[in-house]
């Protein structure tokens, strides 16, 4: 399930009364308050979370027309927070931590023709090993989310 952030802001929202033309030139009226430009301005986020410059939601064809009297409108914009990386899950089955953050493997060689090699190669092969520091950037990018002290 994505988790979501909630943004509540208070901008300064008016009624808005659409037109059919308006010609540039000769609207030069107190009426007249403000048309928006024909480029959009981006979205500017501040500490608190509010946003301000509605340019680009609003079409250039609207009038915005302001009564002393009306009290701006709250608006809650709910934002998601971005994509989960996926887990490799075969390299999950291969790659383990250990107490110490440390990323260990299991010897190559364990697993056929288990005849012809000694007792003492046979129990050097069952015990776990580090990996190499040269692998950790592969290992840490098919598991985003294995708790390693980089540091080891």
């Amino acid at each position: 399930m994505a988790s979501s952030t909630f943004f509540n802001c208070t901008p300064l929202l008016t009624p808005v009364k659409p037109i059919a033309r308006i010609n540039p030139n000769c609207c030069n009226s107190t009426a007249c308050l403000s048309l928006f430009a024909k480029k959009p301005t981006p979205l500017n986020l501040s500490s608190s979370h509010s946003i301000s410059g509605f340019s680009p939601l609003i079409s250039s064809k609207t009038l915005i027309v302001s009564s002393p009297n009306q009290k701006p409108q709250s608006l809650t914009i709910v934002a998601a927070k971005g994509y989960k990386m996926k887990t490799h899950k075969a390299s999950a089955k291969r790659f383990r931590v250990t107490g110490t953050g440390k990323i260990v493997r299991r010897r190559a060689g364990k697993q056929h023709l288990l005849r012809k090699k000694n007792a003492k190669r046979r129990t050097r092969l069952s015990k776990t090993v580090q990996v190499d520091r040269c692998d950790y950037n592969n290992v840490i990018g098919a598991l985003p989310y294995l708790k390693v002290n980089r540091a080891n």
